[in-house]
Order: structure tokens, then C-alpha cells, then sequence
């Protein structure tokens, strides 16, 4: 079980019942930050299913400073046909503005790389802004590269629901 005491006696360690509201208000700080104040549609209960279900399908890391949520890794187990092995993806990484710069963020990703080694997964991969170079900046000084040539896809809304209608 992942805890581990950080700076400001902030707690690093996997998300627990209970953290739902502070998980979806850095998701929304998150959406703010991004330029996207009204995408999010997650609700606390949705989280619960997801997190905390019966066959949880995401996963979440959490930083707890004063008894509540400072930052969040969120991310999921992925599966590489190449490598044959198993990696993750991390969803969504962020501090709240008032506790950045004492080291939390980096270690939520290192946890993270941490399940990496220790379940011998063979990637660690996620997306990040073109425009967010604080970001970008700090994925370099760990030692993240850019895939180049590779652009994200999605097909959401109505496309989504008329290529699910082309089957039938």
C-alpha cells in the first residue's frame, strides 16, 4: 500500500473512498487550467463506480495535505501489442496552484513509475498541451521524450454514435 510522507507533511498515497469531491475539484482545476471550464461532466458518484467499484477500470494517486486532496494522478493500465506487456496511462496530473513547487508532482509521477517497474509494465505514457510549456518543461527534466509523429485521435458526440450506428 503506497504513503509516503512529503514536504509540508503531505501524504502521498493511493486514492481512498472519500476522496471523490477532492478528486473532482482538481479534475475541474485541471479543465480550468486547459481552457475547457465546461467540459468536465464527471460527477463524485461517477468517480466512486470507477474508482471504487466493483472492477475498477481507473485508478487515482492522491496528495493530502491538511486532510484534503492537493493533487491527483489518475490513470489506467493500458496494454501494448509490440512489447506484449501491459503500461500505463496517465490521465490526468495535477497540483493545485497553492501547493506546486514543494515536489508533489513529481512524486505522483514517480509513483506511478514506481507501479511501472515493480508490475514489470513496459510504458508509462500520456499527453500534454502543445501550448503548456510549464508542463512540457517538467516532463523533460524527468526524462520524458515527445512521440513525434504520432497525433491523438477522438471521436466523441455525434461521430461517435454514427459510427456505432454503422454496425448495426
Amino acid at each position: 500500500m503506497l504513503s509516503r510522507l512529503l514536504a509540508h507533511d503531505a501524504v502521498l498515497r493511493e486514492a481512498r473512498p472519500g476522496d471523490e469531491p477532492g478528486i473532482l475539484a482538481c479534475i475541474q482545476a485541471l479543465a480550468d487550467y486547459e481552457r475547457e471550464p465546461d467540459a468536465v461532466e464527471n460527477t463524485v458518484e461517477a468517480l466512486h463506480t470507477t474508482l471504487f467499484g466493483e472492477t475498477p477500470q481507473a485508478f487515482a494517486h492522491v496528495v493530502e495535505h491538511d486532510g484534503a486532496v492537493a493533487g491527483i494522478a489518475l490513470w489506467f493500465v493500458t496494454y501494448s501489442t509490440w512489447t506484449g506487456r501491459h503500461g500505463i496511462w496517465l490521465e490526468d496530473l495535477i497540483v493545485l496552484p497553492e501547493h506546486r513547487a514543494a515536489g508533489y508532482g513529481k512524486a505522483l509521477i514517480a509513483s506511478l513509475a514506481a507501479v511501472c517497474v515493480e508490475r514489470g509494465y513496459s510504458r508509462f505514457e500520456w499527453t500534454v498541451l502543445d501550448w503548456n510549456e510549464p508542463a512540457i518543461g517538467f516532463y523533460r527534466s524527468i526524462g520524458a521524450v515527445p512521440m513525434g509523429e504520432w497525433t491523438t485521435q477522438r471521436l466523441t458526440g455525434d461521430a461517435l454514435e454514427a459510427l456505432a450506428a454503422a454496425l448495426a
